[in-house]
C-alpha cells in the first residue's frame, strides 16, 4: 500500500485520554489503516497524526511503539513457557508482573492448572491450546507490557464459545484506565465504547455513540440491522491515558 492518501481522505477526529474508541465498517473500509498510521507502518502524505499533541514523525519510532500494546484476531504464541510468552523479552517484567496481568485477564486460573503453571512449555503457535486460551495469554501479555494505548484488532472475532464471556469481561478490564482502540466486526464488542468511528471507502463517514449512531439511521444503523436482523431494535436515547489526533486531507 503505497498511496494512503488514495485510500484515505478527509479522515479527522480526536480520542480522548482513558477513552475507548470503536472503529467499524466494511471489509476494506480502511479500519487497520488508520492503527498503522497511528504506529508509523505507513506516514500520512497530507495531515497529521498527533499524541499528546506531537506529530508521531517527530517522535522517535522505537519510544512511539513501545507506548501501544497490540492484539491481532489470530493469537501467536512462540515455542517457551507460558511465562516466557507473556513477558516476551521484556527483562524489567518480573514474575509477580506476568502473574497479575493473567490474573486481569482470566486466565491464571487456567494457567494454574497446567502441570508446571507458567513454567509450562508451550509448542510453537500454542498447539493444544483453545483459541481462546492463546488469546487470553495474548491479552495478560499486552497487559504485562503497561501499554498507554491499547489496539485491539478483531481480537475477540476468532474466539470459541467456550471462553467468550471469559474473553468479553477481559476485555472490558483491559480498557480501563487506559486510550484504547478497538476494530471490530462483531457491533456487540464495541456497543459501550465511548465513540465509535464508522469507516466507508476509506472515509469516515459516522462518528458518535452506539445510541447516536443508531438515531442517525446510516450506515451504522444498516450495519446493526443486518447483524441484529432476528431482533427487535430499541429506541435509541434522545437527545491515550495519552491523547491521540489524526486527520488526513
Amino acid at each position: 500500500m503505497t498511496d494512503i492518501d488514495w485510500v484515505m481522505r478527509g479522515v479527522s477526529f480526536t480520542i480522548e485520554p482513558n477513552q475507548t474508541a470503536a472503529i467499524v465498517g466494511h471489509t476494506g473500509a480502511g479500519k487497520t489503516t488508520i492503527t498503522s498510521l497511528m504506529m508509523r507502518f505507513y506516514d500520512v502524505q497530507h495531515g497529521q497524526v498527533l499524541i499528546d499533541g506531537v506529530d508521531v514523525r517527530d517522535q522517535d519510532l522505537r519510544a512511539l511503539r513501545q507506548r501501544f500494546g497490540v492484539v491481532l484476531q489470530d493469537p501467536f504464541l512462540f515455542s517457551g513457557t507460558v511465562a516466557d510468552n507473556i513477558r516476551l523479552g521484556t527483562e524489567h517484567i518480573d514474575d509477580e508482573a506476568v502473574r497479575t496481568a493473567a490474573e486481569q485477564v482470566n486466565v491464571d486460573d487456567f494457567i494454574r492448572s497446567l502441570p508446571s503453571a507458567y513454567d509450562e512449555p508451550l509448542r510453537e503457535r500454542g498447539a493444544g491450546l483453545s483459541t481462546g486460551q492463546k488469546q487470553l495469554i495474548n491479552f495478560a501479555r499486552a497487559l504485562a507490557h503497561r501499554p498507554g494505548i491499547l489496539i485491539l484488532d478483531e481480537a475477540t472475532s476468532s474466539v470459541d464459545t467456550d471462553t467468550e464471556f471469559r474473553v468479553r469481561e477481559a476485555l472490558g478490564r483491559m480498557v480501563e484506565g487506559r486510550t484504547s482502540v478497538v476494530i471490530a466486526h462483531r457491533l456487540s464488542t464495541v456497543q459501550r465504547a465511548d465513540v465509535i468511528l464508522v469507516m466507508h471507502r476509506g472515509q469516515l463517514r459516522e462518528m458518535g455513540s452506539h445510541q447516536e449512531l443508531l438515531a442517525l439511521r446510516g450506515i451504522y444503523w444498516k450495519l446493526y440491522q443486518l447483524q441484529y436482523k432476528d431482533q427487535e431494535l430499541s429506541e435509541p436515547a434522545s437527545g491515550l491515558t495519552p491523547s491521540l489526533a489524526m486527520g488526513t486531507d
